[in-house]
């Protein structure tokens, strides 16, 4: 079983992530225009951009693309986010059997992570996958598709043309893709907001050269989506973009986060 690390990042228990994701849909019931929200929310995302800061910062972001995506009825979730532990070289993939969350337990596709094995070179590391950049996204998955199964794929240094092939390869096979990406992290909100930018632009005009100014922490998985996207034509959307100031108030230290589908 592939245990949770960091339970507290989103409430600990099953009450509060359901509380959580109560909250997040009020603000944008309350927010967004009913027309508008009838037109977004009919659409049907083949692969989504997420944030994986605690769900405090970063879930109501993350949180707006998921409930989109609950309009599709994908054959198991592929999650792709970078290692911040370990300081792997390639990409890997976890050969457990269930996914810990705390409403419920994930099954893992163990059969399509050994397509991925045998057909990508994707390695079996099991110690990185004590990973928050994935960990997050699980329980929001069990909320919005029940007992989905899901694969799980963390990469450290990683040629982003190889990690395209891997999505490509997924989202033909009927998988919703989910990157994970933070984006510039602990500049003044000035200094965030235009380096953002770029990682916007980038993934708004589907254009890796504005990637050359983006600070996401996950810029290899978001190099890899944009041009599987291109390939694939795939239409991004930027959902919601914010950072971490507009929950803490602190506009000197922040850091960023971008939700982001592809239709």
């Amino acid at each position: 079983m592939r245990r949770a690390v960091v339970k507290e990042w989103y409430g600990g228990t099953c009450e509060a992530v359901e509380q959580f994701i109560i909250h997040f849909n009020r603000i944008i019931d309350e927010n967004v225009d009913p027309q508008k929200a009838a037109e977004i929310f009919s659409m049907k995302p083949k692969a989504v951009i997420v944030p994986h800061a605690g769900w405090v910062y970063s879930g109501f972001t993350a949180n707006f693309s998921y409930r989109i995506a609950a309009n599709t009825k994908p054959k198991r979730v592929v999650v792709i986010g970078p290692s911040h532990k370990f300081p792997i070289k390639g990409i890997s993939t976890t050969l457990e059997d269930v996914y810990e969350t705390p409403c419920g337990f994930l099954p893992i596709d163990r059969e399509f992570s050994k397509e991925l094995i045998e057909k990508f070179g994707v390695s079996n590391l099991e110690e990185v996958h004590q990973e928050h950049s994935t960990e997050v996204q699980m329980p929001f998955i069990y909320h919005y598709f029940g007992e989905i199964p899901v694969v799980e794929l963390i990469y450290g240094d990683y040629d982003p043309l190889m990690l395209k092939n891997i999505i490509e390869y997924a989202i033909n096979d009927n998988s919703l893709v989910v990157i994970s990406s933070d984006l510039s992290h602990y500049y003044d909100i000035k200094t965030a907001n235009a380096l953002d930018y770029n990682c916007l632009e980038a993934v708004e005009n589907l254009d890796v050269s504005y990637l050359q100014n983006c600070e996401a922490c996950g810029k290899i998985g978001i190099t890899g989506m944009i041009l599987a996207a291109k390939e694939m034509n795939l239409t991004p959307f930027i959902v919601d973009y914010r950072t971490s100031a507009d929950v803490s108030g602190d506009s000197s230290n922040v850091v960023g986060y971008m939700s982001a589908i592809f239709v």
